[in-house]
């Protein structure tokens, strides 16, 4: 199939779904035009295997998302972080969900150490950084690559979750309203999410807050 003809089956599709919306569920649309109030922020991967309003069977209006190449998180990409901030500030989120998947073409790029080209590989150099300090405390060590991919997103994820509590936004919400950040893979395989262990205890939330806090 043409590029040409794939975007106008798109657009056919995207008039069988508004055709079926109004006739199953009419509130739906009239509703999502009045304005949102999603319970979830979604920081996820852009890679095409993971939209997250389909994994997770949800409806429009039910998600607030930010997707980046290899779903890398950090306090000084703007983008990121200005999603963070309106998603908590003005619609209230009640859970930051970050996101990884297997077969990551950027965490593979990471760990092979292969040169993308472009902004690819600066946009890239968190997830690198991680790996090598994963290789140099010996966490890969007798592991195979496929292991060694999924250990990775694994730790990227938790990175994102890291980054994502210490934000002073976020760290004042989950004092103030309990936010909760959790921490997810996602199967391209089987089509299954995996919570992953992100608990940190009151020891790691004390210290957390009395380091990051603003004001």
């Amino acid at each position: 199939m043409s590029s040409e003809n794939a975007f106008h089956r798109l657009l056919s599709q995207n008039r069988d779904f508004a055709s079926k919306t109004q006739s199953t569920n009419p509130d739906l649309l009239a509703k999502c035009a009045q304005g949102q109030s999603p319970s979830t922020l979604w920081l996820g991967c852009s890679d095409s295997r993971c939209p997250e309003t389909t994994l997770l069977a949800a409806q429009p209006g039910d998600v607030f998302v930010h997707r980046n190449i290899a779903n890398v998180i950090t306090p000084h990409d703007m983008s990121s972080q200005s999603v963070i901030y309106y998603a908590i500030n003005y619609l209230k989120v009640q859970h930051v969900v970050v996101a990884g998947h297997t077969s990551c073409g950027g965490v593979a790029a990471a760990l092979g150490n292969n040169v993308v080209g472009g902004t690819m590989d600066a946009w890239l150099m968190p997830v690198r950084e991680l790996r090598a300090q994963l290789v140099e405390s010996g966490f890969f060590e007798g592991k195979g690559d496929k292991e060694k991919g999924v250990m990775l997103v694994e730790a990227n994820v938790k990175r994102g979750v890291d980054v994502v509590r210490r934000n002073p936004e976020v760290l004042r919400a989950m004092r103030e309203r309990g936010v909760e950040v959790h921490g997810v893979v996602y199967d391209v395989g089987t089509g299954e999410l995996r919570e992953l262990e992100v608990g940190e205890g009151e020891e790691g939330v004390r210290k957390r807050m009395e380091n990051f806090k603003v004001g």
